[in-house]
């Protein structure tokens, strides 16, 4: 019996207590949830309210559109509203009015005053703009106004709009937004977000909140332990869907879309609009219109200073400390660092604090309390020196951020805009500095192109490196300036069918002689006395074929050369010669050749062969007494080694008196 009376089960089934079939949750978090057979489901209608805009006169086409071309603004769609130019023609409540002039807005930005219209027909869209352009509110109000229009929430309903982020910084700044708003017209929400506090959020979920912010992992969690629900959700943001795509979101955000109701109003909000995010925009958004404030091409920030030096890997850290010092020594210094990997950010904020600069770093293996003291510490400008990874780079919302430097250059051009967008917002000036190695060199076009659009000063070995990785581009196997075929050919291991003959005459001496003289590597020797070829020393005759190999490849290993038939004949030794000058004669019984003896010449021949196998032998005898004393020396050292392992004890640790 348990405390509460109840008796436990004794099944040890996964699926929950008493054998009852228990949630998803308990099973695994990673099971995906059932797409809802909606057609089966009875759902309540969506209310909403026709947008009426409250100006005070229609304006014309023309002036509309010159205004579009002023703020750099291009829309994609039919029927596209026209843009509302003050807070009063938008036609919200007096609260929301109240708040954004006591939030310090004097205007709506080209965004919102484009954007508004559209959320508030209930259609479908995609606005794209530059950091800082203020859409979170673009989305957001018109989010309380459909959330006014609809019936109150009953118990056990889930949300009525739903706003997905990619980390859990964003997540909370969106919080902080809706929370301002939402207080004007009394709607609650909450944040959910891995790392967070998980019973206050079931709670907050339990109580009913009309807005919920969310990542997508935790939402799944709450999913699939059937602890809310999305049938009443009819409102479905995706803010920085670029980034949770390239995340590797898409799995969970297709699957938590298909828990929502099909007659939903779908908003997609980013800085830049890759491909995967118009693949996603095709399944799930129907008859959107799209806004695009600033160039349709990948564009930074115009407002900020981009700053790029090339160096080597090595040069990076000194580089730093340079900089923060020159850094440090302005008025406003708050400096936000991006790197590539969680353990150099530790490491470079180590090196930062030994330099004497007060910094604080972030990143995804840092627990939630102490992500929420640095962001805290960095606001409040104790911490003016905040080092990150790539969870900093977007939704973090600090106005007086004044430069950035990307340590290491991130893997995308997007990411490198969206780092860059952390200074220079609400039309501040700010400076991005950049350490771009040649192992970079891959982006070095992309970012070449970003910096042309900005009107930007482009460095000169930024150029070099984007033209070196275009000249790399072609066969990896062309090294040299012949081609494959023929190094291939002047290789070839083939060996030659027809084979020199050795003279049955020649004794064993003369063989060995003429065998060592014709692996040599010259094809033609010079005769070590009077300097003149000496072509029967090397054991050829009149009318005899050269044994000579080919002079690229020698040893024991090397095979001979296939000769075409006129190469092979003008390799044989030429004929005797017919001439009666170069004949020879015999004189006074002795043989003579042009009035010279022959039987001289052949003694002068032998005696320089006993001088050349003297020579090879004396060679032969230091080559054995060199071998002799390398062999002694690794006898040597073997015994050496032999009693170095004598001296160690048992466990092959070295004894105490070899420690020393």
């Amino acid at each position: 019996m348990s405390r509460n009376g109840r008796r436990r089960s004794r099944s040890r089934s996964p699926r929950g207590r008493g054998g009852l079939p228990g949630s998803r949750y308990e099973i695994g978090k990673l099971q995906t949830l059932r797409p809802v057979q909606w057609s089966q489901v009875k759902l309540d209608p969506i209310v909403r309210e026709p947008y009426r805009s409250k100006a005070t006169y229609r304006r014309s086409e023309r002036e509309i559109s010159e205004w579009r071309r002023s703020k750099e603004i291009t829309t994609k769609g039919h029927d596209i509203p026209d843009p509302i130019f003050t807070f009063e023609e938008s036609g919200f409540p007096a609260e929301i009015i109240d708040e954004l002039r006591y939030a310090g807005f004097t205007t709506p930005t080209p965004i919102q005053a484009q954007g508004w219209p559209i959320a508030l027909s209930g259609r479908d869209m995609v606005g794209i703009a530059k950091t800082g352009s203020g859409k979170t509110l673009s989305y957001l109000i018109p989010a309380l106004i459909h959330i006014d229009q609809q019936p109150r929430l009953r118990r056990g309903d889930g949300p009525i709009a739903l706003i997905l982020a990619p980390t859990r910084e964003l997540a909370q700044q969106i919080k902080q937004v809706a929370d301002d708003f939402g207080r004007a017209l009394k709607y609650k929400n909450t944040c959910l977000f891995g790392g967070g506090k998980k019973r206050k959020q079931q709670d907050d979920l339990e109580y009913g909140v009309e807005i919920v912010i969310a990542t997508p992992g935790r939402l799944i969690d709450f999913l699939s332990s059937n602890q809310t629900n999305l049938r009443r959700c009819s409102y479905l943001v995706l803010d920085e869907a670029d980034r949770m795509l390239d995340m590797g979101f898409e799995p969970q955000i297709r699957t938590i879309i298909e828990q929502i109701r099909p007659d939903r109003q779908t908003l997609m909000w980013s800085a830049t609009w890759p491909d995967i995010v118009a693949r996603l925009v095709k399944d799930y958004l129907k008859d959107y219109a799209q806004i695009n404030v600033g160039s349709l091409k990948l564009a930074a920030n115009h407002n900020i200073l981009q700053i790029i030096d090339v160096c080597q890997e090595y040069e990076k850290e000194s580089k730093l400390s340079i900089l923060l010092r020159e850094i440090m020594a302005e008025k406003e210094c708050k400096t936000i660092i991006f790197i590539e990997t969680k353990k150099r950010v530790d490491d470079i904020t180590r090196k930062v604090k030994r330099d004497g600069w007060p910094a604080r770093c972030i990143h995804g293996d840092k627990s939630q309390n102490e992500r929420d003291a640095t962001l805290t510490s960095f606001r409040s400008g104790r911490t003016p020196i905040l080092i990150a990874t790539d969870v900093a780079a977007r939704g973090l919302d600090v106005d007086d951020v004044k430069f950035v430097i990307n340590f290491d250059f991130p893997t995308t051009s997007e990411d490198y805009i969206h780092r860059i967008g952390r200074t220079g917002r609400c039309n501040n000036t700010g400076t991005a500095y950049t350490f771009f190695t040649p192992n970079n060199a891959s982006k070095a076009r992309d970012l070449i192109d970003v910096l042309k659009e900005a009107k930007q000063v482009i460095n000169p070995k930024l150029v070099e490196l984007a033209s070196m990785k275009v000249k790399g581009k072609g066969n990896r196997h062309m090294t040299t300036r012949y081609p494959r075929e023929r190094r291939s050919r002047s290789r070839s291991k083939s060996r030659s069918p027809v084979r020199s003959r050795r003279p049955a005459g020649l004794s064993d001496r003369r063989r060995s002689h003429s065998r060592s003289r014709s692996r040599s590597r010259s094809p033609v020797r010079r005769s070590p006395v009077g300097g003149r070829r000496d072509v029967r020393a090397r054991g050829s005759s009149p009318g005899r074929r050269s044994i000579s190999r080919s002079p690229r490849r020698s040893g024991s290993g090397s095979r001979r050369r296939l000769l075409p038939p006129a190469a092979r004949k003008a390799s044989r030794s030429p004929p005797p010669s017919r001439s009666p000058v170069a004949s020879s004669r015999r004189v006074n019984g002795r043989e003579q050749k042009n009035g010279r003896s022959l039987s001289r010449e052949r003694e002068r021949d032998r005696d320089r062969e006993r001088e050349r196998d003297r020579d090879r032998g004396d060679r032969d005898r230091d080559r054995g007494r060199e071998s002799n004393r390398d062999r002694d020396r690794r006898r040597r050292s073997r015994s050496r080694s032999r009693s170095r392992s004598r001296s160690r004890n048992g466990n092959g640790r070295a004894s105490s008196y070899d420690r020393y």
